[in-house]
């Protein structure tokens, strides 16, 4: 994917996360494509796109949801989850991060037996350098 991309559909959140270990999908409430990690949901979005809801990191929670295109997700809001509701906004790579940081958070409260079952998952380019 180009750099230069803007938002992300449910062909490239699924992608995205296919690699990642215990990562699961399915959908949920009729519509709603949700991705999950030990049976956590860490992304929701709807199967036709145009919006996407995941977890962030407490101290980026009101930070993310004051930006023009990005609200506190109705009733995950309390857990720290942000709804993108005009992903077009942003750009494909920095949702990526998003996604991967909603992953990690989420992976990181599971049992640490299941985090050692899961094995070692990468971080992402910039983290790394």
């Amino acid at each position: 994917m180009a750099a230069a991309t803007k938002g992300m559909t449910p062909r490239q959140a699924e992608l995205l996360c296919a690699g990642w270990p215990g990562v699961t999908m399915d959908v949920k409430w009729g519509h709603e494509l949700v991705f999950s990690v030990g049976g956590k949901m860490f992304l929701v979005m709807p199967m036709e796109g145009g919006r996407l809801a995941f977890k962030v990191p407490d101290e980026r929670f009101l930070e993310l949801s004051d930006q023009p295109g990005i609200i506190a997700a109705p009733y995950l809001a309390r857990a720290r989850w942000v709804s993108v509701v005009e992903p077009q906004r942003f750009a494909t790579r920095e949702l990526h991060e998003h996604i991967h940081t909603a992953y990690g958070l989420v992976r990181a409260r599971l049992t640490k037996k299941l985090q050692r079952e899961l094995g070692e998952w990468p971080l992402p380019e910039e983290k790394r350098k």
